[in-house]
């Protein structure tokens, strides 16, 4: 069984955890570090809970104690320390740049493999599969994600549209009705103008499956979350990794999608290679 990364799993924990395991949580996120290095007596101590609550919460979270619940906080922060978000200096080499970008690119997608719940993706599949339409959004970096996942999809003849602009977003949301899907997808979770579209979709019956980080407005509202947990610096470099990420997840979704239409639906795929040879150079 994968293990997901020990942080993000609590963070994702949280609203489902007792009052007193909320307290170990929050200590634990804000405090990584330090918590590596406790006995569990200090750990009580300083989130204020006893001991057995300590231990319920490390099961909780998939851990057979507190030792084993350390030694699985270490190897995240060693991991972090390794491979983080990279941080370019002024005398950094171009290699040392393509290093630092590949390299953290390589490690996040591990994360959100490692995280990513299967089951989620196979209803968002299904959905996708059954529906009239299915319409895809996103502004800015996720709106290049939305126009690949348009470009995916229109060949496996489901009827689909990329929206990035929030007045044709809005007036393709009340255009739609129950047989419809809305792909909604977001870095932050937390786009105003997306989670209005969104909103206007359900209202008028659209399911929506979104592509954000859990625990955001946007998962939340969503009928068929994917959560993608990916923290990036974006004050100084558009997202990256998180829209890599997403197209690798849109990747998941458009060959699950291939698998539900049956092995005769293979001539089709074969007969849009064969009208678009002729537009390529022989070798």
């Amino acid at each position: 069984m994968r293990q997901s990364p020990v942080l993000t799993e609590i963070a994702a924990a949280i609203p489902n955890l007792r009052k007193s395991e909320v307290k170990v949580a929050e200590y634990v996120l804000k405090a990584p570090e330090q918590v590596m290095h406790m006995r569990i007596v200090d750990l009580a101590q300083e989130a204020q809970v006893s001991e057995p609550t300590i231990v319920r919460f490390c099961r909780g979270i998939g851990c057979n104690g507190f030792q084993e619940f350390k030694v699985r906080i270490a190897q995240e922060m060693a991991v972090a320390n390794n491979i983080g978000q990279f941080a370019i200096a002024e005398d950094d080499s171009i290699e040392d740049i393509c290093d630092k970008i590949a390299d953290t690119t390589i490690q996040r997608l591990h994360q959100v493999k490692s995280q990513l719940k299967t089951k989620q993706v196979a209803q968002a599949a299904n959905a996708i599969s059954a529906a009239r339409r299915v319409e895809f959004y996103g502004f800015g970096a996720s709106g290049a994600v939305a126009t690949d996942a348009q470009h995916k999809f229109f060949r496996l003849q489901v009827a689909t549209a990329a929206y990035s602009d929030p007045h044709m977003q809005s007036m393709s949301a009340v255009t739609l009705g129950e047989d419809d899907v809305v792909v909604a997808i977001s870095q932050s979770g937390r786009t105003k103008d997306l989670l209005h579209t969104v909103q206007l979709a359900q209202q008028h019956g659209a399911q929506v499956v979104s592509l954000a980080p859990a625990n955001t407005p946007l998962s939340l509202a969503a009928d068929l979350p994917i959560h993608i947990n990916i923290e990036e610096d974006t004050e100084q470099f558009t997202p990256m990794t998180s829209r890599i990420a997403h197209l690798m997840i849109i990747d998941m979704l458009a060959v699950a999608v291939t698998q539900r239409r049956g092995p005769e639906f293979a001539e089709h795929l074969n007969a849009i290679k064969r009208s678009i040879k002729s537009l390529r150079l022989e070798n």
